[in-house]
């Protein structure tokens, strides 16, 4: 049974570009939570309008769908996972489901965001994200200010060693 790494953060870390590089190294499946968005989320979002509760529960419940075909070979998911009731939704236990948390300034968020291209996130909602932010304290915890090679090297070492 394989294991699925959930790379989480606020939008503009990072995750779909480490997660991409995790999963090529591990020579398992990525997926990007933001597939699994309803188009009204992801209008809401472009339109600088933050997302509730209400309207991540389904979301989230949808991507958990997709966990026992995932877990026959494991998987690598870019997903915010911003508060804890999220992870807990997303089943996250540190057996099967794992987290690796990107972890960041806004100031440096807010700079990538200025350069980003071809993204629904609106980047006026950034403040929004690092509002709703709890902190994991366990999985692997990572400075998305590290070069990207850097890290990869770091989360792969950390996941060899479990």
């Amino acid at each position: 049974m394989g294991t699925i790494y959930i790379v989480m953060g606020v939008s503009g870390v990072g995750k779909t570009t480490l997660g991409q590089a995790i999963a090529k190294q591990l020579d398992i499946p990525f997926y990007d939570a933001d597939d699994f968005h309803p188009q009204e989320n992801k209008d809401k979002m472009a339109s600088g309008i933050p997302l509730q509760d209400e309207d991540r529960w389904p979301w989230l419940d949808r991507i958990v769908t997709q966990y026992d075909q995932w877990k026959i070979k494991g998987a690598v998911l870019a997903c915010s996972a911003l508060k804890e009731s999220y992870r807990t939704r997303l089943k996250v236990d540190q057996s099967l489901v794992k987290t690796i948390y990107l972890s960041a300034s806004f100031d440096m968020i807010s700079q990538r965001l200025e350069v980003r291209k071809n993204h629904f996130f609106n980047p006026n909602l950034l403040q929004s994200q690092f509002d709703t932010l709890e902190a994991p304290t366990s999985g692997i915890i990572c400075d998305a200010g590290l070069q990207k090679d850097r890290l990869l090297k770091h989360i792969i070492h950390t996941i060899d060693k479990q």
